[in-house]
C-alpha cells in the first residue's frame, strides 16, 4: 500500500504581532483580551492563557510578544487527518518553534516573528502556500 499523500495546505498570514500572556488561573478575562485580530483564551487549572495582538497587552502583564499568526485556510472536517502534521513537520525539520491553536473550523499557527521568513520558506518548500491576509 502506498504512503498517503501529504495534503497541500494554504496558510494566511494575519496582520500584526501577537503576544502570549499568562494570568493566574482564577483571574477574570480582562477587557483588553478581546478585539480585532485572532484571539485565543484558554483556562486550565494552572493558568489563564491569552493570545491576542501584542499592542493590546498592558506592560504589567506577564507575556511574550513577537509572534506571527498564520491561519490554516479551512474549514477542515474533524475526521480529516494529517492537516497539522503536514505543516508542523517541515517546521520541526527547520528547527522552528511553534504554538498551535485549534478552533471549530481550522487551526492557527504562531511562529516567532524573527523566524517568520524561514517558516514561510520551509512551508513553501514542502508544497504549501503562504498568503498575505486579504
Amino acid at each position: 500500500m502506498a504512503a498517503p499523500e501529504t495534503p497541500e495546505i494554504t496558510l494566511r498570514s494575519l496582520h500584526g504581532d501577537y503576544a502570549v500572556s499568562r494570568l493566574e488561573a482564577t483571574a477574570a478575562i480582562p477587557a483588553w483580551a478581546d478585539g480585532e485580530g485572532f484571539v485565543s483564551i484558554t483556562r486550565t487549572t494552572d493558568e489563564l492563557s491569552i493570545i491576542c495582538l501584542e499592542k493590546r497587552v498592558p506592560s504589567n502583564v506577564r507575556s511574550e510578544g513577537g509572534w506571527r499568526c498564520l491561519q490554516f485556510v479551512g474549514p477542515f472536517a474533524f475526521d480529516e487527518t494529517g492537516i497539522a502534521a503536514a505543516v508542523l513537520q517541515p517546521l520541526a525539520e527547520a528547527e522552528i518553534g511553534i504554538m498551535l491553536v485549534s478552533s471549530f473550523d481550522t487551526d492557527y499557527l504562531l511562529v516567532k516573528t524573527v523566524d517568520a521568513g524561514r517558516a514561510s520558506q520551509a512551508l513553501l518548500a514542502a508544497g504549501h502556500l503562504v498568503a498575505a491576509e486579504d
